[in-house]
């Protein structure tokens, strides 16, 4: 009988140990006190490490950075369901995620930042955006042609261009919302998956008239 996959021992597990505690403790700071505060030296300071110390875990701040936001993802994905396959509601997540996203200002910042400075082919960060944007359309795409299939999302077009719009709506609300923080990501995402609505296909519910209304 096999032994299995033996956990990580000594100087390397406490090393992993130290890099989660570095992401969750920075998340925390960025999230309450914004990006302005997220430099290495804020950052460092947070988990009781120099400054060199903190780089000593990750090779640039570019690294860090890109680290934080991959574990911000696996957080929320931890919040809808633990796993990707039980996030069947694909408009239930998304609202829920721009709900989120309002309440961490200093994140979204550090995530638009990111991802305008990733385009460069040469940034650290490159291979993050990559890998995060094919994981949310196949995710989309999947649960998008479940829906055609059972009559609640058109079918004018195919769900993988369905998921690249979505993803153009998510990522460009967030730029949008740090230009004019008055509007609702949320409402404004509950709009497009009525837009998204295949004719025919189920009604959002509507309050009652007040006259309707239960005293």
């Amino acid at each position: 009988m096999g032994h299995g996959a033996s956990k990580p021992r000594g100087p390397y597990a406490k090393g992993i140990a130290k890099r989660e505690e570095i992401l969750e403790r920075a998340l925390d700071v960025i999230a309450r006190e914004g990006y302005r505060k997220a430099s290495v030296k804020e950052l460092a300071e947070a988990v009781g490490l120099s400054q060199a110390g903190l780089l000593h875990y990750f090779e640039t701040k570019e690294e860090l950075f890109a680290q934080i936001l991959r574990k911000r993802d696996e957080l929320a994905l931890a919040a809808l369901g633990a796993d990707l396959a039980p996030i069947e509601d694909l408009r239930g997540a998304c609202i829920t995620v721009a709900q989120h996203n309002a309440e961490v200002p200093g994140l979204v910042e550090l995530f638009v930042r990111l991802a305008v400075a990733a385009t460069d082919p040469q940034h650290p960060a490159r291979p993050f955006f990559l890998e995060r944007g094919w994981a949310v359309r196949t995710l989309f795409a999947r649960l998008l042609e479940k829906q055609q299939a059972a009559g609640g999302i058109t079918d004018r077009l195919p769900p993988e261009t369905l998921a690249r719009i979505l993803q153009a709506v998510s990522d460009g609300l967030q730029l949008q919302w740090l230009m004019e923080r008055d509007f609702d990501m949320a409402a404004t995402m509950d709009a497009v998956f009525d837009l998204l609505a295949a004719p025919g296909g189920p009604a959002p519910e509507q309050p009652p008239p007040d006259g309707d209304r239960l005293s």
